[in-house]
């Protein structure tokens, strides 16, 4: 059985790690991204099942990856996005350009993981 791919862009990397670990240990496969330039390649290269992405990040935002995925690769590829506390209208912004969910951080890793099983399964 092929294991599922998810895409993870997040500049924290002690969260990315932290997440890498738990999705690794379900047997999803990951693909580490620690800016939105580098998840849109990672994207493009891999195809993943899911895409998991902070809003805020150097360089492409959470919100140019979720357009770029919607708009450029015309793709449905489910998305939960990330945010700290206090940027809603972001998080609006986030679903209007087509996100699937969203967590508030900071999150519980196990939530995080139903969340994903529920988009992947």
């Amino acid at each position: 059985m092929t294991r599922k791919k998810i895409v993870l862009a997040e500049d924290n990397s002690t969260l990315s790690l932290l997440l890498k670990f738990r999705l690794e240990k379900e047997g999803y496969e990951l693909f580490m991204a620690q800016d939105g330039r580098e998840a849109l390649d990672l994207i493009e290269k891999e195809s993943p099942d899911l895409i998991l992405t902070d809003i805020m990040m150097p360089f492409v935002s959470g919100l140019e990856v979720i357009s770029h995925v919607r708009l450029k690769l015309d793709s449905d590829t489910p998305v939960i996005v990330f945010s700290s506390a206090g940027q809603e209208e972001m998080v609006i912004k986030a679903f209007n350009l087509g996100a699937n969910d969203f967590m508030g951080k900071p999150f519980s890793p196990n939530e995080l993981i139903i969340r994903v099983k529920r988009l992947l399964n």
